[in-house]
């Protein structure tokens, strides 16, 4: 989502549409409601050891984090708030068509702009800036993961070829690793 990677997007892949995954959006959020959670804890004592729980997906939870986290909500909470307009934005991926989340997301986005909670504005904000590759995203369900889990394994490979001494056996060491190739058990 960064521009720079927009612009490279726009400047060689003029017919590309560019997409916002729910990862990268979530992720934004995530870093609201963290921040949210951390002005909150400064003041009081209530928040301690909890971040992961605000930041979880609730169905990865544990039993002990689900009571902690019901006890957390019921509290007149800022981090509680956050987390709420977080868990509505995750919300908007199960929509199939692109008007109906976009209806959502508009109602969303009034509602976390005046959620009177700095961080989530902002966030809210950056959402509405990148809305059009969101509601891409609502359309051709496209990721981006299997480009950066590629590029992992191409970074390990650059580990892994550390002191060759050409481009073509660091190439080489590139298929080894990513390219899935059978390579024969008997010589």
């Amino acid at each position: 989502m960064a521009p720079a990677s927009i612009a490279g997007v726009e400047a060689h892949l003029p017919e590309a549409a560019i997409t916002f995954d729910r990862y990268h959006v979530m992720a934004i959020l995530n870093r609201a409601v963290e921040e949210v959670r951390r002005q909150e804890a400064r003041e009081g004592e209530g928040l301690k050891a909890t971040r992961y729980l605000w930041l979880k997906n609730p169905e990865h939870l544990t039993v002990r984090q689900r009571a902690a986290l019901r006890t957390g909500k019921r509290l007149d909470l800022q981090t509680a708030r956050a987390y709420r307009v977080k868990l509505a934005l995750r919300r908007l991926w199960t929509f199939s068509y692109p008007k109906v989340a976009a209806r959502y997301l508009t109602r969303w986005y009034c509602w976390a702009t005046h959620s009177q909670l700095a961080p989530i504005a902002e966030a809210a904000r950056t959402i509405k800036r990148h809305w059009d590759g969101i509601l891409a995203f609502i359309r051709s369900r496209i990721t981006n993961g299997i480009v950066e889990g590629l590029t992992s394994k191409i970074k390990t490979a650059l580990k892994r070829a550390y002191g060759f001494k050409t481009f073509a056996n660091y190439r080489t060491i590139i298929y080894l690793v990513a390219g899935k190739l059978e390579l024969p058990t008997r010589c």
